[in-house]
Parts: structure tokens; sequence; C-alpha cells
């Protein structure tokens, strides 16, 4: 993972920053891309399959951390472009110190992933693995960077200097349908450093976001403390979330699920919003 001269990879072309990803990858005899059906890994994965065709793999880890709708998307794309993907239950919810939901719960996520992936890659005699990083997350608090160099892992679009616009960008040139994909992460992100992770409480986010996805919200977060619901949705989708039949569905529906009390967040959808 290469940090250094990140200014001088910011003004690079988006064509120089292609061609370098291409060089990186076209290194590799055989790679295995930790892929969570995102923009950034999703790119990566393409990307890879294009330059190594059969000796790319995708893996998936499968956990009540992780929506089952990014899991179902991430088996069709990788479907549809051909790709060998190997899906595992990871090991987190079983982790005390994870569970405990301390701010380095994203280092022991990240940190028991890529044990299992390091793993499953030595049994399939594949020496490298990637993940979907990009430059704009070293601006970011990202403490699975830090697992991930410990362990070896690289950031194939951090070291061509490839931000998530340039990423969109490119996957757009690709016709890849996840170039214009809201972000995502997973649910022990809805609930505050500090407050223990339930198997229960991330089972209600799960259900209370598909809640409103299936009301056709693209972006949506709901926030959890305790058995109050605090729902983030963009800026512009606010007047909609608010007419009367969106309004007592919600309710109605999360009231159903578990949360007692249902609030909407003024400000709108904010990334990390719960890092404090």
């Amino acid at each position: 993972m290469v940090q250094k001269n990140i200014k001088n990879k910011k003004l690079l072309g988006i064509k120089e920053k292609r061609e370098r990803l291409a060089s990186i990858i076209n290194g590799f005899d055989s790679l295995i891309v930790a892929f969570s059906g995102g923009v950034d890994s999703a790119f990566l994965l393409a990307i890879a399959h294009k330059l190594l065709k059969k000796n790319v793999v995708a893996i998936s880890a499968t956990s009540p951390i992780h929506p089952s709708r990014e899991i179902e998307y991430s088996k069709k794309f990788a479907d549809n472009l051909g790709i060998k993907h190997i899906l595992f239950k990871s090991r987190e919810i079983n982790h005390s110190g994870f569970m405990a939901n301390k701010k380095n719960r994203c280092y022991i996520c990240k940190k028991l992933l890529f044990e299992d992936i390091l793993k499953i890659a030595s049994d399939m005699g594949i020496a490298s693995i990637a993940h979907g990083a990009n430059l704009d997350d070293l601006d970011d608090f990202r403490p699975g960077l830090s697992a991930a160099k410990e362990m070896g892992v690289i950031a194939p679009l951090i070291d061509a200097g490839l931000s998530k616009d340039d990423i969109r960008l490119l996957s757009k040139d690709m016709n890849l349908s996840t170039w214009d994909k809201p972000a995502m992460a997973c649910f022990a992100t809805r609930i505050p450093y500090g407050t223990p992770l339930t198997q229960k409480a991330l089972g209600m986010i799960e259900q209370a976001e598909n809640t409103i996805i299936d009301l056709g919200f693209k972006t949506c977060r709901v926030r959890c403390h305790g058995k109050a619901a605090r729902i983030e949705v963009n800026i512009n989708d606010i007047e909609k979330i608010l007419n009367e039949t969106n309004r007592k569905t919600i309710i109605n529906e999360l009231k159903k699920i578990g949360f007692s009390h249902i609030a909407l967040d003024m400000e709108g959808y904010v990334m990390g919003s719960l890092s404090y």
C-alpha cells in the first residue's frame, strides 16, 4: 500500500491511472479479490478479470453484519462476468472484542477476514490478495487499512492513485452496473461506539433498512439507539420520506420490527455520523 507522493498521484490523468492499475495487476500470476459488491471492489474485480482472465477469484464473506442484498448482488455480478466466486462465513460475530464495539472494531473485523482469506488463498495456491480501498480512504478513519497492510493484502486502487470519483467514471466507461451504486457499510456502523453489538439489533437494522429501500430510497441508514431508530436518507429525499403514505408505512413496519421510537434525521445522510 503506497501512501507516499499522494498529491502527485491526484494530479495524474485518469488514463495514466488506469494504465498504472493495469501494470500493477499484470504483475500477478493469479489474484484473489476481497469482494463486497461495492463500487470499488467491483471495479477492481472487473479490471483484474479482464487482464488475468480465469486466474482471478472473487471472495465474499457472509455475516449478520452484511446486508443480504449485497451478498446476492455480489453473486450476480460475479456470475455475469463469469468469475469464480467463493462465499464463506466470517468469524467476527463470535469475537468478543468485535462485539464490544470499541473503536478498534473495524481493525478486528478486517484482521479476522483477511486471516480467513489468506488461508483459503493458500489452499488454492494463490499468493496475492487484493482489496478495494481507494485513495480517498487514506483521508478517512479506516483502521481496516492497517489490518490489510499487516496481513500483506494489497490495495491496487490506492497504488494506482485512483479516487472514488475516478473509479465511478471508469466503471461507467466499462458499463459496470456499480458505477452509480450508493456507498454501503456494515450494520455495525449503525450502532454508536461503546454500545455492544447484538445479533438481534443487527437483524432489526437490516429489516428496517429493507423496508425503506423497498419504498424506493436508494440511500438510507437506520441508526440504532437502543429501541429508537434514527433514519437518514439523502437530503433531497426528506420531503419524499415524509409524505403520508411513506411515513405511516415506515412507522408501522419499524414498530413491528421492534423499534418503539422512530425519528428522521433532518440533516440527511452523513457518512460516518456515528464515528465518535
